[in-house]
């Protein structure tokens, strides 16, 4: 039998923190290594993050878009320096371009998934919105993108309902930023041939629901997806970091993960 992946948890003291150690202590092919926090944090069996470094195969964190991107940056100068440097799974969102260009210049030295939702179902759904965003054209069939979350999640639209966006782009053969239509108050207009739409909702403890919607002038599709507890964000976290145990240095998704990637 192989030896369990020793995972470290970035963020141990917040609420997705919490929910991945909870996933690990149940399982027997991988192992909490080592937790910790943001420097200062004080919390039973928190070590310092280059201890986490050291003791982990993959670190899982959820925190925040700068810290995740100095933590890949410390990981990718670890495999310069060290002969062990762990993999990563990032699951922060909200990143800025220039956090995003930091992380890919990481994995051209470790191993990283980063991915806006690490759910199966999320994932299936992408692959679905991709297919009909293919097959139904833009000049019959209008897309919109709705998402709602808890009123203390920051970024909007979420990482998720970007990925669905991305989906339906590259189902049309468009850049998303092209065709993205984020906001709208006041006299907008008649809606632009082709755009994809963002609908966002904060508000009490929603944990996540998704849905996209393909609007017909005499019909209407929609794919959706709902979240019943974060746990499975943490289910997905944890498979993403046996997976990618052993992986060269690269950027990868839960898509490659899942085996859905071409």
């Amino acid at each position: 039998m192989s030896q369990p992946v020793k995972i470290a948890v970035a963020g141990a003291l917040g609420r997705m923190g919490q929910a991945v150690i909870q996933v690990l202590e149940g399982r027997e092919e991988v192992v909490l290594a080592a937790r910790f926090d943001r420097p200062g944090a004080e919390g039973e069996h928190l070590v310092t993050a280059d201890a986490a470094l050291a003791a982990a195969d993959a670190v899982i964190d959820f925190t925040l878009p700068e810290a995740s991107a100095l933590l890949a940056e410390a990981a990718a100068a670890r495999a310069i320096h060290h002969a062990h440097a762990p993999a990563l799974i990032i699951g922060s969102t909200g990143f800025s371009p220039e956090q995003l260009v930091r992380i890919e210049a990481a994995a051209t030295k470790i191993a990283i998934v980063r991915s806006g939702n690490y759910s199966l179902g999320v994932n299936m759904l992408m692959g679905l919105v991709r297919q009909a965003a293919a097959a139904l054209p833009a000049e019959d069939w209008d897309i919109e993108v709705y998402e709602a979350h808890h009123k203390r999640k920051v970024d909007a639209p979420s990482g998720t309902a970007l990925m669905l966006g991305e989906a339906a782009a590259q189902g049309r053969d468009l850049a998303l930023d092209d065709v993205a239509d984020r906001a709208r108050d006041g006299v907008t207009g008649p809606r632009k041939v082709g755009d994809i739409g963002f609908s966002v909702v904060r508000g009490g403890g929603i944990i996540g629901e998704h849905s996209v919607i393909f609007a017909g002038e005499s019909e209407s599709l929609t794919l959706s997806h709902s979240a019943i507890d974060r746990g499975l964000f943490a289910r997905g976290a944890v498979k993403a970091a046996a997976w990618v145990k052993g992986k060269p240095p690269g950027l990868y998704d839960m898509q490659d993960v899942l085996g859905f990637s071409r």
